[in-house]
């Protein structure tokens, strides 16, 4: 199987994201959404992200934002990549300054072909579970069968990932990448190293 990335959503702290890092994670994901537990605040997310090691992708997830508070806080952070996790428009999608994936609540009745036609300019689609009154971050999986084989875009699965059944995972899916948030964590917001290990080490396993 070709190789699985992995994004380690969440990240609030240095420690996280250095020990993320250097255990084998492609990318980090910084939650710019103030209701969440796992907010983080856009100079402190800049500090992090400015004293990291290269080849890391940082990831900015927003849901509903406005386009000013969009552009100054990618600039003031220095993401790579927007993350829209809320009802945002293929139009407001495309006036991110940086490239950007749209998220997808997967639930019986979502059509993923239509979405990945609806949000055509986006860089991949992440998919994670419908749960009414969320925005995501619920702990919970989908159904991975809803998944198509033969959809135009990478596709990054999320929604209630742990070591215990990302290997499952990625076999049902075949995912471009996977995300995970807390199923890595101590409790939300911080993260727990021996299992972002693990978890990692799962991932790559399947390369094999």
């Amino acid at each position: 199987m070709p190789y699985v990335r992995t994004k380690i959503c969440g990240i609030t702290s240095v420690k996280d994201a250095r020990a993320a890092v250097f255990l084998g994670a492609d990318a980090l994901g910084f939650v710019f959404y103030p209701p969440s537990p796992r907010y983080i605040k856009p100079a402190k997310a800049a500090s992090i992200i400015h004293n990291l090691p290269p080849f890391v992708t940082c990831v900015g997830l927003f849901v509903n934002v406005d386009r000013t508070t969009l552009e100054k806080t990618v600039s003031d952070t220095g993401v790579d990549l927007v993350q829209f996790h809320g009802d945002e428009s293929e139009h407001l999608c495309g006036l991110s300054p940086k490239p950007w994936i749209k998220a997808i609540r997967v639930g019986d009745k979502t059509d993923l072909a239509e979405e990945s036609k609806r949000y055509n300019g986006a860089n991949s689609l992440l998919l994670d579970t419908e749960v009414r009154g969320s925005y995501g971050g619920t702990g919970k999986t989908f159904d991975w069968s809803l998944v198509p084989k033969n959809i135009d875009k990478p596709i990054i699965l999320a929604g209630g990932l742990d070591q215990e059944n990302v290997i499952a995972a990625i076999s049902a899916t075949s995912p471009y990448a996977v995300d995970v948030s807390g199923g890595v964590e101590l409790k939300k917001g911080v993260k727990d190293h021996a299992k972002m290990k693990e978890f990692i080490k799962r991932v790559r396993s399947i390369e094999k």
